[in-house]
C-alpha cells in the first residue's frame, strides 16, 4: 500500500485567506487539530489549533499566521513506514501528499495511517502475542516461522527490534502476533530449540499489548 491510497478526500484544505475562525471550525468538525494549507494546488503548510487559539482576532487571514512543516510532506508513492517516521520526526497527525511534480494531492489522517497499521499487524485477529529475547546472530525469522508453523500455527505479523548498528553480540526482541490463543506447544519448541520467551500474552483482550508494540515501532521509526 502506498500513501496515496490512504488520502482522506473528505478532509478540507485551507487557504491563505481563510480566517482563523474557519480554520477553527472545520477543526472542530472534524475532531482533528491540525489541516493543511495550499493555494492554487500549491502546498504552504501546515496550521496548528494550538497556534490558532493564540490570535486575538479570529477574523485574520491564515497568511498572516504562522504556517509550520512549510517543507515537509510525503510523495504519493511512499510507503507507510515512511509516513510514520514523518509522523514522530515532527509530531505531525496529518500528512500533506504532494504529487511527482509537488502539486498538492490530499491528506492522510494519522489516526487513518494507525489503522492501516492496525490491521496490517493482525491486531483485530484472535491470537497471542510472544516476544523472543534473541542474539543478532541467531536471528532467522524463517526457522522461526518454522518452528511455529509445526505446531500447525501461522504467525500474522512480526517486529524486530534491536540496536541502531549491527553487532552479532546484540540481543534484539522480536514480537510475533500467531493465530492461536493456545500457545504452550509452541513455548515449548522453542524453547527446545534454545529460543528465551521474554513475554507470552495469550488472553483477550490483546489489543493493548499489540498498541504497546505499535508504540515501540514508532519509536524505532522516528530514531
Amino acid at each position: 500500500m502506498l500513501a496515496a491510497t490512504l488520502i482522506n478526500p473528505m478532509i478540507p484544505v485551507l487557504k491563505l485567506t481563510d480566517s482563523v475562525s474557519t480554520a477553527l471550525d472545520w477543526m472542530d468538525e472534524f475532531s482533528v487539530k491540525q489541516l493543511i494549507v495550499a493555494d492554487s494546488g500549491v502546498y504552504q503548510g501546515i496550521v496548528s489549533e494550538d497556534i490558532l487559539f493564540d490570535v486575538t482576532d479570529n477574523s485574520d487571514p491564515l497568511a498572516r499566521i504562522i504556517i509550520q512543516h512549510k517543507d515537509i510532506f510525503a510523495g504519493e508513492d511512499q510507503h507507510p513506514y515512511e509516513l510514520l517516521r514523518l509522523v514522530n520526526q515532527f509530531g505531525l497527525q496529518i500528512i500533506p501528499v504532494l504529487h511527482e511534480d509537488r502539486s498538492f494531492a490530499g491528506s492522510i489522517l494519522v489516526n487513518d495511517l494507525i489503522e492501516h497499521f492496525v490491521n496490517e499487524l493482525g491486531v483485530q485477529e484472535k491470537g497471542a502475542v510472544i516476544v523472543l529475547k534473541i542474539a543478532e546472530r541467531s536471528y532467522s525469522l524463517s526457522e522461526i516461522s518454522r518452528l511455529i508453523e509445526s505446531n500447525g500455527t501461522k504467525v500474522l505479523s512480526s517486529y524486530y527490534s534491536s540496536g541502531e548498528t549491527y553487532n552479532p553480540l546484540n540481543e534484539a526482541r522480536l514480537t510475533l502476533k500467531l493465530n492461536r490463543t493456545h500457545i504452550t506447544p509452541i513455548i515449548a519448541t522453542l524453547e527446545r530449540f534454545g529460543y528465551e520467551i521474554e513475554e507470552a500474552h495469550a488472553n483477550d483482550p490483546i489489543e493493548s499489548v499489540d498498541q504497546e508494540r505499535l508504540d515501540m515501532l514508532l519509536r524505532y521509526l522516528a530514531t
